[in-house]
Protein backbone atom coordinates (compact mmCIF):
# COMPACT_ATOMS: atom_id res chain seq x y z
CA UNK A 1 0.00 0.00 0.00
CA UNK A 2 0.83 3.26 -0.47
CA UNK A 3 2.29 5.79 1.65
CA UNK A 4 2.52 8.80 0.36
CA UNK A 5 0.91 10.47 -3.10
CA UNK A 6 3.84 12.65 -5.06
CA UNK A 7 2.56 14.47 -7.93
CA UNK A 8 5.01 16.47 -10.38
CA UNK A 9 3.58 19.39 -11.97
CA UNK A 10 5.79 21.76 -14.28
CA UNK A 11 5.02 25.64 -13.60
CA UNK A 12 3.07 27.56 -15.47
CA UNK A 13 2.95 24.99 -18.35
CA UNK A 14 6.46 25.84 -19.67
CA UNK A 15 8.17 23.48 -21.52
CA UNK A 16 11.37 24.78 -21.12
CA UNK A 17 14.27 23.20 -19.19
CA UNK A 18 14.34 26.65 -16.67
CA UNK A 19 11.22 25.77 -15.27
CA UNK A 20 10.90 24.70 -11.76
CA UNK A 21 9.51 21.43 -10.92
CA UNK A 22 6.87 21.22 -7.61
CA UNK A 23 5.94 17.92 -5.67
CA UNK A 24 2.68 17.81 -3.73
CA UNK A 25 2.22 15.88 -1.01
CA UNK A 26 -1.19 15.75 0.87
CA UNK A 27 -0.29 15.48 4.75
CA UNK A 28 -3.24 14.74 7.27
CA UNK A 29 -6.67 15.18 6.93
CA UNK A 30 -8.81 18.45 7.66
CA UNK A 31 -12.25 16.94 7.22
CA UNK A 32 -14.92 18.77 9.99
CA UNK A 33 -16.70 15.72 10.76
CA UNK A 34 -18.89 17.47 13.46
CA UNK A 35 -19.83 20.70 10.86
CA UNK A 36 -23.55 19.72 11.06
CA UNK A 37 -23.72 19.74 14.94
CA UNK A 38 -21.84 23.09 15.36
CA UNK A 39 -18.74 21.50 16.63
CA UNK A 40 -15.21 20.55 15.22
CA UNK A 41 -13.94 16.94 15.20
CA UNK A 42 -11.63 15.43 12.52
CA UNK A 43 -10.67 11.87 11.93
CA UNK A 44 -6.65 11.72 12.85
CA UNK A 45 -5.52 10.27 9.35
CA UNK A 46 -2.31 11.56 9.26
CA UNK A 47 -1.29 11.40 5.44
CA UNK A 48 -3.06 10.74 2.22
CA UNK A 49 -3.13 7.08 0.66
CA UNK A 50 -4.61 6.73 -2.94
CA UNK A 51 -7.26 3.97 -3.07
CA UNK A 52 -6.77 3.16 -6.91
CA UNK A 53 -4.25 3.91 -9.56
CA UNK A 54 -3.65 7.07 -10.97
CA UNK A 55 -5.82 8.29 -13.64
CA UNK A 56 -8.55 6.74 -12.04
CA UNK A 57 -11.47 8.12 -10.02
CA UNK A 58 -10.26 6.47 -6.77
CA UNK A 59 -7.21 7.81 -7.09
CA UNK A 60 -8.77 11.10 -5.49
CA UNK A 61 -10.03 9.03 -2.58
CA UNK A 62 -7.86 8.73 0.39
CA UNK A 63 -7.93 4.41 1.44
CA UNK A 64 -7.57 5.02 5.32
CA UNK A 65 -10.22 7.83 5.96
CA UNK A 66 -12.41 7.73 2.64
CA UNK A 67 -12.66 11.08 2.16
CA UNK A 68 -11.71 13.55 -1.16
CA UNK A 69 -8.50 14.65 -1.47
CA UNK A 70 -9.40 17.96 -1.23
CA UNK A 71 -9.42 17.47 2.46
CA UNK A 72 -6.04 17.05 3.35
CA UNK A 73 -3.59 19.35 3.84
CA UNK A 74 -1.23 20.08 0.98
CA UNK A 75 2.30 20.88 0.95
CA UNK A 76 3.83 21.98 -1.66
CA UNK A 77 7.66 21.52 -1.75
CA UNK A 78 9.68 23.48 -5.21
CA UNK A 79 12.37 21.60 -6.61
CA UNK A 80 15.25 23.20 -9.08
Amino acid sequence: MKKKQVVVVKRDGCNTSSSALRNIRYGECQKNHAANSGGYAVDGCREFMASAEEGTSGALMCAACGCHRNFHKREVQIAN
